[in-house]
């Protein structure tokens, strides 16, 4: 009975020591990540000036990535009809960086506060000046802050093929990108599981009094390359480059490689592979015929040399067992001394 007590006394202390730490961590992280974003963000350019959305104008593309891309926008009554104006601009901004088209990347706008609205679906436009015109169109819904049923209702009704989603077959990338700037009222932990689950990658930008919690909950990790956070709407529009950067990126092997045989796409970077039978050269870029040896084979009829083999491991580790229950039973029995002279 003693040793019973003492083992779940040290085993429930170990368990509150590892749950402080984590605690620790946890909040250290999400006030670092906080700090340098905003540091980011407030470092560059400063305040950007006003701008008003030009369904007609377009710009740059990126085609090393093919999406089916929902925004997901918060439009409760926080979000002011000038700062919903920023986040209509932002996915303006966002459109114009991306290969729109029915066989390069879709685009569906899902627009909620206590209710949910689907703008368009990934069916509807797949040029950029009618998808700017009906971002234009959007207005704010007003009232409360659904998070987690938005997020559902874009799972179950925008990424489905019905909608305009390419079956997984097709191997197409499934992108959601969550922007709000406030707290959930609902629960938005399993539902957003469920959607990484389901193969979409999330993306969660806070602003202003997000909540840092609920955007880590939401995103797919690494957190620190899915979550970002704006000190104000007015200066969201910044975040437009970084996600060029993440959504497109470069294609490296596009542009040129000097890989003999293979060459294969990593984030920004590329590494280089041999075909079947060959192996890859010290030089990580050029390819050798693999060498077939012949298999040498030790006559052991008897298998004797294996079964001695077999039994020195077997009582060199029944030895070091034997030893480590030693030493644990003698740590026991001085706790146990301890605790019976407390």
């Amino acid at each position: 009975m003693m040793k019973s007590s003492l083992w779940s006394l040290l085993l429930w202390a170990a368990l509150l020591l590892s749950d402080v730490l984590a605690t620790y961590q946890l909040n250290a992280w999400d006030h670092q990540l906080i700090a340098a974003q905003s540091h980011a963000q407030t470092r560059n350019n400063g305040r950007p000036p006003s701008r008003t959305l030009d369904p007609a104008k377009t710009d740059s593309q990126c085609r090393s990535r093919t999406l089916d891309l929902v925004f997901i926008i918060d439009s409760s009554r926080s979000v002011r009809p000038g700062e919903f104006e920023k986040v209509k601009i932002f996915l303006a901004d966002m459109v114009d960086t991306l290969d729109i088209g029915s066989d390069a990347t879709r685009v569906a706008v899902v627009n909620y506060a206590s209710t949910v609205k689907i703008e368009f679906l990934l069916k509807s436009h797949f040029n950029k000046p009618d998808m700017k015109k009906a971002i234009s169109r959007i207005g704010p819904l007003a009232a409360g802050t659904m998070t987690g049923l938005a997020i559902k209702t874009a799972v179950n009704e925008a990424f489905t093929e019905e909608s305009g989603a390419r079956p997984r077959s097709r191997k197409v990338t499934k992108v959601a990108i969550i922007v709000t700037d406030g707290r959930p009222q609902d629960q938005v932990e399993e539902v957003s599981a469920a959607a990484r689950a389901s193969g979409i990658e999330i993306y969660a930008v806070g602003v202003d009094r997000a909540d840092m919690r609920s955007l880590q909950l939401m995103a797919s990790i690494p957190l620190e390359d899915h979550v970002f956070y704006v000190e104000t709407y007015g200066v969201i529009e910044k975040l437009t480059s970084k996600f060029k950067e993440t959504l497109c990126g470069l294609d490296p092997c596009a542009m040129g490689h000097d890989c003999q045989h293979i060459c294969v796409n990593s984030n920004a970077s590329y590494y280089c592979q041999c075909r079947k039978d060959f192996i890859l050269n010290a030089d990580k870029k050029t390819c050798s015929q693999k060498q077939m040896k012949a298999a040498v084979v030790v006559e052991d009829p008897c298998k004797c040399e294996a079964r001695l083999a077999f039994q020195k491991q077997t009582q060199a580790a029944i030895q070091q067992l034997t030893a480590k229950l030693a030493d644990v039973s003698g740590r026991i029995e001085r706790l146990e001394i301890m605790v019976g002279r407390a």
